[in-house]
């Protein structure tokens, strides 16, 4: 993934997908685990010649529980953006999350041919036009809504402020054309926080997942939970199921990393909604945590972008590919045949071991 990261990337890929820290002098921004915070307890003996790593997610059956995350303004990176993106899933047997702030529009990328897409909503202050979106998702088949709900503000993004981030004159985001909310005015800082306080609604809360599902019958995800407190109300506002999300560590400092949060979160559903994991992933081992930690598939976004910056729909083939097959061997590694033979007494984690408040005194000499 190093290496597809630095590979051909365009400048972009340098100004607005900076890799996150894991500590920033005191602000401490975590999309990774630490290293270390997860180790495998493989299971010997056991006849791994055929590995099944299919599974079901909202009654659809994909090759692998590796799908795509929503990432924005995509043409950005490659010429043809989204369009790349939704065939090389396709290809996959996966999932796409198409973001609200896609260069490609709803209709154009399921123009791209057969493929199981979730499409990923922001909501905005005019809900009419949050309406419309729900609606033109729906008509050009898109299977689930991902509603992202830990953004009421754009966190503070440094590189963004710095480079005096906005959408390139060239492009638009296209869900929005023709409601004079496609584009993104320059700014003393970011033209995306800008564009966030101007349009998007402060005022979101539990009762419009309700609202949502009077305006659609697709099954709506909720996107960035991180705690207990919260999987619980989502459990009861009606989702269909939970994701697992710190936004790429972006939005706030001192948040734990989606792995260590993702636990607390599958517990608290108590297997009522499958609960997913959206970031940080880097390899087919990192699926694996996930799954033993009670996951029920993981989302990546970064290394989809770095791979369509370098090589296109070829690229994100590739990582695709990657993930599967690395997953594949930790699979065969740890006597997992199935998806449902990855349990949690495969791993071993940090918080697993007992910690000592107050390290005993050593003797003195």
């Amino acid at each position: 993934m190093r290496q597809l990261q630095s590979r051909n990337c365009q400048r972009w890929c340098l100004i607005t997908t900076h890799l996150v820290p894991r500590t920033s002098g005191l602000c401490k921004k975590t999309e990774m685990p630490f290293p270390g915070s997860c180790e495998f307890r493989p299971r010997i003996l056991i006849d791994v010649s055929k590995i099944d790593m299919s599974t079901t997610v909202l009654g659809f059956k994909i090759s692998m529980p590796i799908m795509i995350a929503p990432t924005a303004m995509q043409k950005m990176a490659h010429p043809e953006g989204e369009y790349a993106t939704a065939r090389a899933a396709s290809a996959a047997g996966t999932i796409m999350t198409l973001s609200s702030w896609a260069t490609s529009s709803v209709e154009e990328v399921a123009s791209t041919g057969p493929g199981i897409r979730f499409f990923q909503l922001y909501v905005y202050k005019d809900r009419n036009v949050v309406a419309q979106l729900v609606r033109r998702a729906e008509r050009a088949g898109f299977k689930a809504i991902a509603l992202t709900v830990d953004t009421p503000r754009l966190g503070r993004r440094e590189a963004d402020i710095k480079n005096r981030f906005t959408l390139p004159p060239f492009l638009t985001l296209k869900n929005f054309e023709g409601l004079d909310l496609g584009k993104m005015d320059m700014a003393d800082d970011s033209g995306l926080a800008s564009y966030v306080a101007g349009q998007i609604d402060r005022t979101l809360s539990w009762k419009d997942v309700k609202w949502l599902q009077t305006i659609t019958k697709l099954p709506i995800l909720v996107k960035g939970v991180l705690t207990a407190e919260d999987a619980r109300l989502a459990v009861q506002a009606g989702a269909a199921g939970i994701i697992v999300s710190n936004h790429g560590a972006r939005q706030l400092d001192y948040v734990p990393s989606t792995i260590m949060a993702l636990e607390e979160v599958v517990k608290a559903a108590q297997g009522r909604v499958p609960v997913f994991l959206d970031g940080g992933v880097r390899r087919g081992t990192d699926v694996f945590k996930a799954l033993a930690l009670g996951a029920s598939g993981i989302f990546i976004g970064r290394p989809v972008v770095y791979s369509l910056a370098a090589e296109g729909e070829a690229g994100i083939r590739k990582a695709l590919q990657m993930l599967r097959d690395e997953f594949e061997l930790t699979m065969a590694l740890s006597g997992c045949r199935s998806l449902k033979e990855i349990t949690r007494d495969h791993i071993v984690t940090d918080w697993d071991r007992p910690r000592l408040l107050h390290p005993p005194a050593l003797p003195r000499l």
